[in-house]
């Protein structure tokens, strides 16, 4: 059994990898103000941006599904790893050897089972790169080269040849240390007749499907041989590593020209995205043996953080298989915030025919060349009615307006909507207008509230300013919000005290938790007083906070408060700082006082003793409260 990764060696990973460089891997980051960052949320589809990363703190939280922790927490939910294995890949990356407690170094047997597929396909595009110089491998060069690949467009993509043999990787493989049950179950090898494993792909050109991390999770190969009777392209099979609905071939390449951009190009194969990479078209990419599906929109609409400015452009043959793919495309494009654009190729070409053809310039010129996805759906339409006829008009006009009316811009849509009416040759243009208004506002009555995004109260929408409610009911009674005014000033200084310790140290350490009227704010001001207080933080001060959290509620609490922006536009200061230690004290002080009063007339009227000392106190109180008013924080320290 593995054993239990040394804390040194944790603490040296969360140290060695910024938690804004490992997010930006999944998704557009923007800046929220403060230093935090911001972007749609992996976890759950949102409209707008409530995913927040403190890369000071080492944290992030996302205000609409509420999901936060540190990077290594990060990792572990995005990719579904255990703890161990998400420490084992970021220490990779990293450049740390780790060490358990149970026995030295960790040896490969220790590690998780998704680090080891990674690792046997990593291995394995090695092993398929350096075989493309073989001789056998001519075959697999001649084929890129009358594509227009030379070996250094190879070599950028890793492209590379399986050797026709029964087991020549899987031999490779198990020299390296890995085992036929790993093979087989990271889709590399598969059972023969006899029960022995051989290679999954033999005879074929290779390319490594890496996710959006840069890590290779499959591959897809091509048929060379004429005695190869599988099918053209064959691809990795569903393995806990790779999902083809969840893949996109080049995305690796291209993310970070789609977020600088905001424009995607979707193609239809690999050599396709190859072509448009080395034509200048470097945010080109394509699906793996699947139709492009909801999966993949998710993928991209992380990285173009659904702004309306930003474009995905689908290129498809002018066939009619083409144009068949170009409407079911059609039908996802509400899923985008994004405008949807289509390139016909000329003459049934794609994208690498038409480089061959006639040179990158042409290229390029496909995709500037792009025309609307719901102009070309409204050709596409119209085009099967017969318009010489009142009968074929009307229903051309019925098939066509509700594609005009899912047009999210209102100006456009109307403009679409005259222009309907002019390639119907109806004269009555709004009748035209009226009709494809009517659809409009049935669908938007049938679609109710954005799909997706985070839900507040009172109609506060996504973003810096909004306060969430809080994470779960409060056992006994109704669900605490802690967006109240009531509470604004603890929570204000519970975030200080997270996030800017030095300014509320030392008076913070000297506060009760019954000083904090909601239940979730008292456990969070235990946490830091079991953590050690402000006094103490330091580079671990966070880590230890929310290590002394009693449960995963109070643990993302935490996160939250941690990462949510102070409500402040400008740095904050002792000033800052002094205003709500006395705001949260002096509220303290005048609940007191109310309870000492009505202690009082209750001992007056049955003449109790007790009342001179109750006197005293609330006096001392009442002096203290208007100290607090009159002279602010230099109040707190005398």
């Amino acid at each position: 059994m593995a054993g239990r990764i040394n804390d040194e060696d944790v603490k040296a990973v969360r140290d060695a990898v910024p938690i804004d460089a490992v997010v930006a891997e999944y998704l557009q980051l923007r800046p929220a103000g403060g230093g935090n960052l911001k972007g749609l949320c992996p976890f759950h589809d949102e409209k707008s941006p409530s995913f927040h990363v403190s890369p000071s703190k080492g944290l992030y939280h996302c205000f609409g599904c509420q999901a936060g922790g540190d990077t290594l927490d990060f990792v572990m939910k995005v990719d579904h790893l255990s703890f161990s294995e998400a420490v084992e890949r970021l220490a990779s990356q990293a450049g740390i050897t780790l060490r358990y407690e149970e026995g030295g170094y960790a040896p490969g047997r220790q590690q998780g089972e998704r680090i080891r597929l990674v690792q046997a396909h990593k291995a394995a595009a090695a092993f398929y790169t350096e075989r493309l110089d073989s001789p056998e491998a001519e075959t697999g060069r001649r084929f890129l080269a009358e594509r227009g690949f030379d070996s250094g467009a190879a070599a950028h993509f890793g492209v590379g040849y399986a050797p026709a043999g029964w087991d020549h990787l899987t031999r490779f493989l198990r020299g390296k240390g890995f085992s036929d049950k790993e093979l087989i179950l990271a889709g590399l090898a598969q059972e023969s007749r006899n029960g022995r494993p051989i290679d999954r792909f033999r005879g074929r050109l290779m390319w490594p499907v890496r996710d959006i991390t840069g890590e290779v999770v499959g591959f897809g190969a091509r048929r060379l041989r004429e005695d190869d009777n599988g099918p053209k392209y064959l691809n990795t099979p569903e393995t806990a590593i790779y999902h083809k609905s969840q893949v996109l071939y080049g995305i690796d390449l291209a993310k970070r020209e789609i977020a600088k951009t905001g424009r995607a190009v979707v193609v239809e194969g690999y050599t396709d995205v190859m072509a448009c990479h080395l034509a200048g078209i470097t945010g080109a990419i394509a699906t793996c043996g699947t139709a492009f599906g909801g999966e993949h929109i998710k993928i991209l609409r992380r990285l173009l953080m659904d702004n309306s400015r930003s474009e995905v452009v689908f290129t498809f043959d002018g066939d009619a298989a083409g144009q068949k793919a170009a409407l079911r495309a059609f039908e996802d494009d509400q899923k985008f915030a994004a405008r949807t654009s289509i390139a016909i190729t000329p003459g049934g070409m794609d994208p690498c025919e038409l480089r061959l053809a006639e040179g990158d310039e042409a290229v390029r010129g496909l995709v500037e060349g792009r025309s609307p996805l719901f102009e070309f759906a409204i050709r596409s339409v119209t085009g099967q009615h017969n318009l010489d006829t009142a009968e074929g008009r009307a229903a051309a006009l019925e098939e066509a307006a509700p594609i005009v009316a899912r047009i999210k811009d209102g100006s456009i849509q109307h403009q679409y909507a005259v222009r309907l009416a002019g390639m119907l040759g109806i004269l009555d243009t709004e009748f035209v207008v009226r009709r494809v208004g009517q659809l409009a506002r049935r669908l938007r009555e049938r679609g109710g509230a954005p799909e997706g995004g985070p839900r507040y109260r009172g109609g506060h929408p996504a973003g810096a300013s909004a306060v969430p409610v809080a994470p779960g009911p409060v056992p006994g009674g109704p669900r605490l919000d802690l967006r109240t005014p009531r509470l604004r000033a603890e929570r204000e200084l519970l975030k200080l005290a997270l996030q800017f310790p030095q300014l509320v140290a030392p008076l913070f350490d000297a506060y009760g938790a019954d000083e904090f009227t909601a239940a979730p704010y008292a456990a969070v001001r235990q946490a830091i007083e079991k953590a050690g207080g402000v006094e103490r933080a330091d580079g671990e001060y966070l880590v230890r906070v929310r290590a002394a959290a009693p449960d995963d509620t109070m643990r993302s609490m935490i996160t939250e408060l941690s990462v949510e922006p102070l409500m402040t536009p400008r740095e904050p200061d002792e000033m800052y700082a002094g205003e709500f230690l006395v705001k949260v004290r002096l509220e303290a002080v005048n609940r007191r006082i109310a309870e000492l009063r009505s202690t009082f007339e209750r001992l007056v009227s049955s003449g109790d003793e007790k009342q001179t000392a109750v006197s005293q106190e609330l006096w001392t109180l009442e002096q203290y409260g208007r100290a607090l008013r009159d002279r602010g924080a230099a109040a707190l320290w005398s």
